[in-house]
């Protein structure tokens, strides 16, 4: 049958058409069915191609991110470094991706009273993030290592986020972490599974840093005011204050169900594969 269809074709027969496969092997088929053939199905030898699945942003992380960090009664917001001033875009090290806060609360009313009053700038703590998807070598290390000192040193808290690091650097990570004190997350697909793996040191708040990225971004600028309002909210008005506050804050991932369906849909690796990765 080929070999009569291949004669149709040599002798200039537009009734008949072919396709090469992947394999060399040439599939004949009537054109006047050209439109409902898959041609890629006939390349593939007659086999469904597997669908190419799409690598996952560093972006996508931020939900599993901010679900983790909700775990630890610490609220999170995406910076979108895009929104900046123009003429601030070439600070490339100057925007960590999310800034969380974590208000220091006592359950006597009296016993918070005295410790807001006396203690104003430890009543909340500010805490800065870097991600990455992955870290593989020591030039990687050292150079998002670095942005982080950059990007997150003028919080009480700045921490290096990462999906996937190689066991090979654990001492360089101690290294670094004990001369700058950026502290290091492994961000994990279950993010209730998601670890410290180095401690972040505690600083004080540089506030130069932070009016001047509250001048160039306006989500650092919300973020900040929302937590003013908040932490000097009359206590008739705080819980409205705080629902907006959380409203502003990145949402967080619910059920197991809605973390798994998330991760799938954004091609991220589950925790087996991510181990094997």
């Amino acid at each position: 049958m080929q070999a009569i269809a291949g004669d149709f074709i040599r002798h200039g027969d537009s009734r008949v058409g072919r396709v090469k496969d992947d394999k060399g092997v040439y599939h004949y088929y009537l054109t006047k069915y050209k439109d409902k053939i898959d041609s890629s199905q006939l390349k593939s030898g007659g086999k469904t191609p597997k669908p190419v699945k799409t690598p996952f942003q560093e972006r996508d992380l931020h939900p599993l991110l901010a679900t983790y960090l909700r775990g630890q009664s610490v609220f999170a917001k995406t910076i979108y470094h895009e929104q900046s001033n123009k003429n601030e875009e070439h600070q490339k090290w100057i925007h960590p991706d999310m800034i969380a806060t974590k208000f220091v609360e006592h359950e006597n009313k009296a016993c918070q009273n005295f410790f807001n009053a006396t203690n104003k700038q430890r009543a909340v703590e500010i805490y800065s993030y870097e991600l990455k998807k992955e870290i593989s070598s020591d030039y990687e290390l050292k150079k998002c290592y670095f942005q982080a000192v950059s990007n997150s040193s003028w919080a009480n808290y700045g921490f290096l986020v990462v999906f996937g690091i190689s066991d090979d650097l654990r001492d360089e990570l101690e290294r670094l972490n004990d001369s700058f004190g950026i502290g290091v997350i492994v961000l994990r697909s279950n993010p209730y599974e998601s670890k410290v793996l180095l401690p972040a040191k505690r600083h004080e708040l540089d506030f130069r840093t932070i009016n001047k990225l509250c001048n160039i971004n306006t989500d650092f600028s919300k973020f900040f005011e929302q937590i003013e309002k908040l932490i000097t909210a009359e206590d008739k008005y705080k819980n409205d204050v705080r629902k907006g506050f959380e409203s502003l804050c990145d949402k967080v991932l619910g059920a197991d169900s809605e973390i798994v369906a998330y991760c799938e849909a954004k091609n991220i690796p589950h925790d087996d594969e991510q181990d094997n990765g």
